[in-house]
């Protein structure tokens, strides 16, 4: 009818880096904009598809948002490519040579729909659209997926480098404070900062594509973080000052939960998942199970594998361990495995390849978590109140587990040490001799945590204003 008033629906592309770890989160940010009442299509590698679509729900699940597309788009790498995160510069050679250009006449294009209002990409995807491209109209949201802690520390390299504080000068130097990194002065050592910071060069190409990205995060239109100001709020006060239009709206789960408080977990995952470690966990007593999981990248080398494993039975506590078909490297199923492991797995443990993660630590059985402090584990083990061992593998996960046991105080950190001594002293630590302690820390944050993502709280908020801006958005394109 002329004259009549038609309201524009925002219509959001998402595009993750293709690791379980960036997919999840970014799926749950998906079905929450989908739940908002914004159309979203979501893209991802053939290779990422494939394995979601066969292990997990995401197709019926999100069958019922009539408008949302799973679409696809090449990561340039051969089909017998191992794609792990060891060969993260062999994903950054093909994304920048062979994606890069597809994406952006895709986005040039309108392939993805004339009705586009945004994209929000994965935070390391800057290097896929340049800034001072004006073919591409429509403005770009960068999701940053690792804690505001550890981004925080990329964007501080660079000015530890000009000062002299890096390249750090050898094991003896792992243990040195840092005392410039504003906001976390006498915080960090050496050995916390992300693992791309252990290079004798401070020219590695690793390294500096990652300060580089960091940097670039302020060119994002936006900046969404998985997060919530309880947790990160000096942080993120920090991060403002460069991304001024930021959003912290985690812990992700707990918010889709918090808007769908009688559906079932989503398992966005890339792995099959055993259920039957919940009846065994429903046959234990409350508190005395410590849960293993290093997460869907972490590799490890089988002599590492057996001090775990030593430690572990060693403890004399109930143990669920999750033992990807790839975790350990080299695994040969003919290794002799000593009587007393077999004997004290039997007696104590349960080990599955991989497990319905928020199901297991929500479990009154589960009384801590021994964790490689991958972003979305810390977050899932805060909300369930759960204190934790951190033995982190890369990257950020090295910050993370820092700030869990200095910070935070929701646990211990085991970075760098790998023997069965130490393994059975945390564990007891974790579960018997400090466990008043630290369940105490762990459920007062875990309020907290809910506390964000109810009506009124910080994430709650920022995620309304986030769907808000990007109705603006829409509506703006539309009188453009």
């Amino acid at each position: 009818m002329e004259g009549e008033s038609h309201t524009q629906i925002p219509h959001v592309l998402i595009f993750p880096l293709p690791f379980q770890g960036h997919i999840n989160p970014m799926l749950k940010l998906a079905e929450l904009l989908s739940l908002a009442g914004i159309n979203v299509t979501f893209l991802n590698t053939p290779h990422s598809h494939r394995h979601l679509t066969l292990h997990s729900d995401v197709l019926s699940r999100f069958s019922r948002f009539p408008a949302f597309r799973f679409l696809t788009i090449t990561d340039g790498l051969p089909p017998d490519h191992p794609r792990t995160f060891d060969y993260c510069a062999d994903f950054i050679t093909s994304f920048e040579t062979v994606t890069k250009p597809i994406l952006r006449d895709f986005l040039v294009s309108g392939h993805f729909g004339s009705d586009l209002t945004c994209a929000i990409l994965d935070g390391f995807f800057k290097f896929l659209v340049d800034a001072d491209d004006a073919e591409i109209k429509i403005p770009i949201f960068g999701f940053r997926l690792f804690s505001a802690c550890s981004v925080w520390t990329y964007f501080c390299v660079h000015d530890l480098i000009q000062d002299g504080q890096l390249p750090i000068r050898g094991e003896e130097d792992m243990d040195r404070v840092l005392t410039n990194v504003p906001g976390m002065e006498n915080v960090l050592r050496c050995r916390d900062l992300p693992s791309a910071c252990r290079v004798t060069d401070t020219n590695d190409s690793v390294l500096q594509f990652n300060i580089i990205q960091t940097q670039r995060s302020s060119e994002f239109h936006s900046v969404i973080f998985n997060s919530f100001e309880d947790l990160e709020g000096p942080v993120l006060e920090k991060i403002r000052t460069l991304c001024p239009n930021l959003y912290a709206i985690g812990p992700l789960h707990a918010l889709l939960k918090a808007k769908l408080p009688n559906e079932t977990e989503c398992l966005n995952n890339l792995w099959e998942v055993d259920r039957s470690c919940l009846k065994w966990l429903d046959n234990q007593p409350p508190g005395s199970v410590i849960y293993v999981s290093f997460g869907s990248i972490t590799v490890m080398g089988r002599e590492k594998f057996m001090e775990f494993w030593h430690g572990l039975v060693d403890s004399g506590r109930n143990f669920l361990w999750v033992i990807r078909p790839d975790m350990v490297r080299g695994k040969n199923g003919d290794v002799e495995i000593p009587a007393e492991l077999e004997e004290g797995t039997r007696k104590r443990g349960y080990t599955v390849g991989w497990a319905p993660q928020e199901e297991v630590l929500a479990h009154e059985a589960v009384g801590g978590f021994l964790t490689h402090s991958g972003w979305n584990s810390t977050l899932e083990s805060v909300v369930a109140g759960k204190p934790m061992i951190c033995w982190s593998y890369i990257s950020d996960q090295l910050v993370n587990s820092r700030f869990v046991s200095n910070v935070w105080k929701l646990g211990l950190d085991m970075k760098d040490v790998c023997d069965r001594g130490t393994v059975a002293k945390m564990v007891n630590e974790l579960l018997v001799d400090r466990k008043e302690e630290f369940m105490r820390s762990a459920a007062e944050m875990a309020n907290l945590a809910k506390r964000s993502v109810r009506p009124g709280g910080s994430s709650y908020a920022d995620f309304d204003r986030l769907v808000q801006d990007i109705t603006a958005l829409s509506q703006q394109n539309r009188h453009n």
